[in-house]
């Protein structure tokens, strides 16, 4: 392989955020890789974890009055919520009320919405995933808390 050719690939490397880089041409092969990179990344994989856990333990102490009123059941029953359409979550992941921490949530309880607003986010393996209102009406009750994670068909908001 041509000096001039790993010579660039060493400047795409460098002038990237990738770690690693293998170029094949026939029978030839150049695999370059930076381990400054390596280490802070494993770093951050292995701080993410402990950062969700903290997040993943607060909706507990919420939910063991409904645990012990519903028998071990973690989902409040439906007697519970308000009369009205019980939107539910769609898949797993973790709820976020506004687009960012900074920014207003996209539905508060008594706010009007329309089919098709956008009610919150739900974040499932680096996707964020938004929550449209199913109908039209009043936002009677937000079951969720911004920042915590929700179960597959686990009820979110009451429109009426």
């Amino acid at each position: 392989m041509d000096l001039r050719k790993i010579k660039k690939l060493i400047d795409l490397l460098e002038e990237s955020n990738l770690a690693e880089i293998e170029i094949k041409e026939g029978e030839e092969s150049v695999r370059l890789s930076r381990n400054t990179v390596t280490a802070p990344v494993a770093h951050m994989m292995h701080a993410a974890p402990v950062a969700a856990a903290p997040r993943a333990e607060a909706p507990m102490p919420m939910q063991s009055p409904t645990e012990s009123a519903t028998g071990g059941n973690a989902r409040p029953a439906a007697s519970d919520l308000p009369d009205g359409h019980v939107m539910r979550a769609p898949m797993v992941g973790t709820y976020y009320a506004s687009a960012s921490p900074d920014k207003p949530p996209f539905a508060t309880v008594g706010q009007t919405v329309k089919a098709g607003d956008p009610l919150a986010i739900i974040e499932a393996m680096k996707m964020f995933n938004p929550i449209e209102a199913e109908v039209s009406g009043t936002v009677l009750a937000i079951l969720v808390e911004n920042g915590s994670p929700v179960e597959f068909d686990q009820p979110l908001f009451v429109i009426g």
